[in-house]
């Protein structure tokens, strides 16, 4: 995978600077202005009569790496498509890319590169950050993970419990339940909650002398990962067991985790270029590593590597995650839809939506822009979903009929891996399709009282028909792939990673800090001895007072 010279991308950085120096923010607020022109211009128009062109569907989709992102169910035209493209280029995409690719410290605001692509650049050309190619040690340290995990996958470990927390817990915890059909090591278990009853309800379904746990905390102080792996360590104590052996530190800090009893050798660290929700491709995949093998998990890498070299390569137009990130402005700021629902047709990505919710809102869910300056157009939007069809009959009825319009993003494979129920799968892909076009075409007022003429009449007919028109005209894209397999998932979370990163040049955001998880965590650790009844609640205001108090009374 070719990487551009840091050099070039500096160029590119410090042109851009000048351009917002010189007056771009202006053009840039033209532009918004003219997005918001064009949500006028179309407003009311029918998204099902944009098909009577009848190359609709082919010139308002993308194909790539084997995967088609169909995004024509949009009210995106010629022109729409024309003014998004000119905000990404205004923006400046292409240099803030390449700037991420070649080690540059895009991450302003912590002084940090951008270099999750780095973990899978299989092939070791070189990313140079301060002076020195990082491919060298990413390589060794995927080399150690696959040591270890043919070792544990040829011993007598039955299960592996990864104890960890946001980008150390949803990543793996995700990817290893997609990936299921592909198991052939040890049981994976994820344990990430401070409730007592996450940990608890796990270590029932394990045989203390056959688990092995994974530590997943960067710096190794994370309070709720360390609070379960020490409750994990007399798990074990109490059981008899020894705890030698039994734990792997995914962590930079050395000295906690041998403070912990961890080896050096058994601890795999990353670098601070590493952001948590961007993680799973290194040690914090290596649960994943372990339930599919080692070469299953670089078949991940090299699917995520061969959508990096697509998103560097392709034009805007027919480059899928600058695609589906324009499509999320166009939703999102350019006609106001504040949520976009994730909507995998794939029972096995059940935790996709949520893996989305923390890329997308921990990464654009900001209020300034990159100059500290308030955002003068809305940040990021809400992520939700569910897997259809369990969702159709539970929130489908608010997207469909209900007063806000949610954008929705399908995502279906053409084959299961069930080739025996291979009639589920097809009524699966009847249902994406199915609900995909009901959103667009909705249903008449006349074609529901056509629907109810032979059951009422009169004023009856009239509010029965009623409660059975769609309003339609509700966009929604389709992503659809051959097999959910390893290469393929990671095409999707690289698909999506990239999404994010467009979205948020776009909207002049760093991406890559997340200063709104601190405030809680550090009202929390006060808040600790005043649950204990350790320290008096003198200065809290009344309503924590209050629940402090309720606490007391009802926790004895």
């Amino acid at each position: 995978m070719p990487q551009p010279a840091p050099a070039l991308g500096a160029r590119r950085r410090r042109r851009a600077i000048a351009l917002r120096a010189s007056g771009i923010s202006q053009e840039t607020k033209q532009m918004w202005d003219d997005l918001k022109h064009h949500a006028a211009r179309i407003e009311g128009r029918s998204l099902a009569g944009l098909f009577d062109a009848p190359s609709r569907a082919e010139d308002f989709s993308v194909s790539a790496l084997g995967m088609l992102f169909d995004y024509s169910k949009t009210q995106i035209d010629e022109p729409i498509r024309d003014a998004l493209v000119a905000l990404a280029e205004t923006a400046d995409v292409a240099a803030r890319r390449d700037a991420m690719f070649a080690g540059e410290k895009i991450n302003e605001t912590e002084g940090r590169a951008v270099l999750h692509t780095a973990l899978r650049n299989l092939d070791g050309t070189p990313v140079v950050v301060d002076g020195a190619d990082v491919m060298p040690e990413v390589l060794a340290t995927l080399d150690r993970m696959t040591a270890l995990a043919e070792t544990l996958r040829a011993s007598h470990v039955r299960d592996v419990v990864n104890i960890g927390i946001g980008g150390s817990d949803l990543g793996p915890a995700m990817a290893v339940r997609a990936l299921a059909p592909f198991h052939d090591g040890p049981r994976c278990h994820f344990v990430s909650n401070v409730d007592g009853a996450d940990i608890a309800d796990t270590l029932r379904l394990c045989d203390p002398a056959h688990t092995v746990f994974i530590v997943a905390s960067k710096t190794f102080t994370t309070i709720e990962t360390m609070t379960n792996a020490r409750t994990a360590k007399a798990w074990l104590a109490s059981e008899g067991i020894a705890d030698e052996g039994k734990f792997i530190a995914l962590s930079s800090n050395l000295e906690k985790a041998a403070a912990f009893g961890i080896p050096a050798e058994r601890v795999f660290g990353f670098e601070d270029w590493v952001g948590g929700r961007y993680s799973v491709w290194g040690p914090i995949g290596l649960s994943l590593m372990l339930a599919i093998g080692p070469e299953g998990f670089r078949a991940f890498l090299r699917g995520a590597q061969a959508m990096d070299t697509h998103f560097r390569t392709a034009p805007w137009r027919e480059n899928m995650p600058v695609m589906l990130a324009l499509v999320g402005i166009w939703h999102n700021q350019g006609l106001g839809h504040a949520t976009r629902a994730v909507l995998p047709y794939d029972n096995r990505l059940a935790r996709l939506p949520a893996y989305l919710q923390q890329l997308e809102m921990e990464s654009n869910g900001k209020g300034v822009s990159m100059d500290g300056q308030d955002l003068t157009v809305a940040s990021g939007p809400v992520v939700w979903g569910e897997p259809g069809t369990n969702g159709q009959h539970a929130f489908y009825q608010l997207i469909h009929q209900g007063t806000r319009v949610v954008p929705c993003e399908f995502m279906v494979a053409a084959q299961g891996h069930e080739p025996e129920l291979a009639h589920h799968h097809h009524l699966l892909v009847a249902n994406c399709l199915a609900q995909a076009e009901a959103l667009m075409r909705g249903r008449t007022l006349d074609e529901a009282r056509a629907k109810v003429a032979g059951q009422f009449e009169g004023a009856e007919l009239e509010r029965q028909a009623r409660h059975r028109v769609f309003p339609g005209n509700r966009p929604s894209t389709t992503l659809v792939y051959p097999r959910l397999d390893p290469e393929t998932l990671g095409k999707i979370i690289a698909l999506y990673e990239h999404r994010v990163f467009v979205e948020g040049v776009i909207l002049d955001i760093n991406s890559y800090d997340q200063w709104g998880v601190e405030l809680g965590k550090e009202l929390a650790t006060a808040l600790g001895p005043m649950v204990t009844q350790d320290q008096p609640a003198d200065g809290k205001d009344g309503s924590t007072q209050q629940l402090l108090r309720f606490v007391h009374r009802n926790a004895t």
